[in-house]
């Protein structure tokens, strides 16, 4: 039972975190506080790929996590991130792209609605009862 709990909560916990690796503010903080220079965390995010796998990334909420988590494994990424105007930009970035999705989604869902409504077709010339 305790190794269930515990595989449990690592599960819950790397799930945590892959998430925050979303919010490009938490990458230029960890980056600020010389966190990607560390081997063991370099390491730990090599390890963490496997959430790329559709077995894990379907417990996602966010799954751009797994494009930052991705680029996380570019040591010049991960100098970049120390600045924070890098870290703006791929918020501004993120931003942009969901608005675009959220428009692009919503005309899709609207064009599906308006597929699915009854065709209202005239009714035949004639009585369809004479022959």
């Amino acid at each position: 039972y305790l190794a269930e709990e515990q595989a449990r909560n690592r599960f819950q916990t790397e799930l945590e975190f892959v998430q925050c690796l979303a919010n490009p503010n938490y990458l230029n903080f960890l980056a600020q506080r010389g966190v990607f220079r560390e081997k063991t965390f370099i390491n730990y995010l090599k390890y963490l790929l496997y959430w790329k796998e559709p077995e894990y990334a379907k417990y996602l909420k966010y799954p751009h996590c797994l494009h930052m988590l991705e680029l996380l494994q570019y040591e010049h990424f991960r100098k970049e991130l120390v600045n924070a105007q890098c870290a703006k930009f791929i918020d501004e970035q993120q931003l942009l792209h969901w608005q675009h999705y959220s428009r692009k989604r919503m005309r899709l869902q609207q064009a599906l609605a308006e597929q699915q409504q009854p065709q209202q077709h005239p009714p035949p010339h004639g009585n369809a009862t004479t022959k």
